[in-house]
């Protein structure tokens, strides 16, 4: 079996590296993900091979029914060594073919210090994408629907059961794009104000990955069925936050033409200032002076995890910030959407929106079995006591059989993505270039506990068309029919940039006016400001 080993490949791996993954994940390994409940182990259940040809070299894939699968396809260089912190490059090119069968190793994350690491491979030789397609160079001009992960800045990867794209290519005979890029401290470290010129550009070069990874699809997706001119990017949670942030990138300009945002509402980022305490805390953590900051290229990856995991809790003791892009002015000349949208690509059309509960997805077991007396001191913690008279009665205005427990999530969701993703559909829609839609996703799971109601993650099984598969919404008939509409709806957005196919009342686009929002439910409706109540009581103390 293939191994692509690329220059500058020190062994800078966690648990697994490039070649023991790919031996250790024989076609017959890769099935054992179906006790996970998602659609990878049906998937490969019978196969055959098939070809395709990139720039850097012919890969094969896996033939299963309808879909053509490729798993681990390089897209950029080894990114350690003398490449840390560095723009991504170009992978180096490949003469024999490439074997793409399973997923490629996940940005390192583990905590060198935990006896409980992730399972698979992490590596920083990570910058790999996974391709579904139902054509194989047959000038199908597909669209693309090109998949960012969750985990905030810092976990995950794209390798994920739950994002299979098989499903979602068959159904709307879509190419659908997952990829893995760095995280955390190798992706989101602002090493610019100290001196070293090569080092400018090192708090946003996660980000850069991302780009790095659209330019391949333009370059490469005909070979795959796709048409590089009809790109969707979408992105879940931190997913969202990264399609956010793509949106305010001059040098991804060109290289998407629409943009959903699921549950990551980012309106601003940390600023160059901001970045830099942080990277002062890094190298504290490492022991290196600010002369000596090449070193960091040198040292052992191990290093650098457990400065990352020492200086992300260190930072959250302090109230401090986190590991996410930097508004440095170059990559990133403006915030997002604060105080306005960025204007770097305004005729992009968006859709954005969130969950109703998504706070029971974080929650402990004592926050659903809340008194009133409980509720009120939780609020108080996230809104000031000051406020919670008065927020807790407006709630109970439009929730009257609420209980304590339920008020709480309402709330709490409300203030940490929903009323962001209202703002956000607010300032895109002031651009007027292009139109901007808002979603409400109130549907509910038969989870009890943790995870229950309307979720985090809950939109992800309906759009990829998973949802028998997902715990979540499996053994749910009407998570069947509901998904029928939501996939489909997201499918038409990239097909066209117009979401209405006809399964859902007409969806209009969002302003500041009417207010349309599409409340996703089994009786789906578009509604006129459906949380005005709440949306004038939060907006002023959110500050939004």
């Amino acid at each position: 079996m293939l191994y692509l080993k690329r220059p500058n490949d020190s062994g800078n791996s966690m648990n697994l590296n490039r070649r023991r993954f790919l031996n250790a994940s024989s076609l017959g390994g890769v099935a054992g993900f179906s006790n996970l409940l998602f659609p990878i182990g049906r998937a490969l259940a019978q196969h055959s091979t098939v070809n395709a040809v990139t720039q850097f070299g012919r890969v094969s894939g896996i033939r299963t029914g309808e879909v053509n699968i490729f798993k681990g396809i390089p897209y950029g260089d080894n990114t350690s060594g003398l490449n840390r912190f560095m723009p991504p490059k170009n992978p180096v090119p490949w003469r024999e073919t490439l074997e793409a069968y399973n997923y490629g190793p996940a940005a390192p994350q583990s905590d060198p210090a935990s006896e409980v690491q992730q399972d698979g491979s992490e590596s920083e030789d990570c910058l790999v994408l996974n391709v579904w397609t139902r054509g194989i160079n047959d000038g199908g001009k597909r669209p693309v629907m090109f998949w960012c992960h969750g985990g905030g800045f810092r976990t995950l990867s794209g390798s994920s059961p739950r994002y299979d794209g098989t499903n979602l290519a068959i159904r709307g005979d879509v190419v659908v794009v997952t990829i893995n890029h760095r995280l955390n401290i190798l992706g989101f470290t602002h090493f610019g104000e100290m001196g070293h010129d090569q080092f400018s550009s090192s708090g946003t070069v996660g980000m850069q990955d991302i780009v790095h990874a659209l330019k391949w699809v333009k370059n490469n997706i005909e070979q795959f069925g796709g048409d590089p001119d009809r790109v969707m990017i979408f992105g879940e949670s931190g997913g969202g936050r990264k399609v956010a942030t793509l949106l305010g990138m001059p040098s991804a300009k060109g290289l998407f033409h629409r943009a959903v945002i699921e549950s990551g509402a980012t309106l601003r980022l940390p600023d160059r200032s901001q970045a830099n305490s942080l990277a002062e805390l890094v190298l504290s953590e490492l022991n290196i002076s600010r002369t000596d900051l090449p070193r960091v290229q040198q040292l052992p990856l191990r290093y650098l995890m457990a400065a990352y995991h020492a200086v992300t809790a260190k930072a959250a003791d302090a109230g401090g910030g986190t590991f996410a892009p930097t508004m440095d002015g170059i990559e990133l000349p403006y915030h997002p959407f604060w105080p306005a949208a960025s204007p770097v690509n305004p005729d992009i059309p968006v859709i954005v929106g969130a969950n109703r509960t998504e706070m029971t997805y974080f929650a402990d077991e004592a926050a659903f079995k809340l008194d009133e007396q409980e509720m009120k001191i939780r609020i108080a913690s996230i809104l000031g006591e000051e406020n919670v008279d008065a927020v807790v009665n407006a709630y109970r205005m439009e929730n009257p059989d609420a209980n304590p427990s339920e008020i709480y999530f309402l709330i709490y969701s409300d203030s940490r993505y929903v009323m962001q993703s209202i703002t956000i559909a607010e300032r895109r829609s002031e651009l007027s270039a292009a139109p901007t839609y808002l979603y409400y996703l109130t549907w509910e799971t038969a989870e009890t506990g943790r995870g229950s109601m309307s979720p985090h993650t809950l939109d992800i099984p309906f759009i990829f068309d998973n949802v028998k598969e997902h715990p979540l919404t499996a053994d749910q008939e009407s998570s069947v029919a509901l998904a029928d509409k939501i996939s489909d709806t997201i499918i038409e957005f990239a097909r066209t940039g117009n979401p209405n196919v006809g399964k859902l009342p007409l969806w209009q686009p969002y302003n500041t006016e009417t207010r349309a929002t599409m409340v996703w439910n089994n009786e789906s409706q578009l509604l006129k400001d459906p949380i005005k109540r709440q949306r004038k009581i939060m907006t002023p103390i959110l500050n939004l």
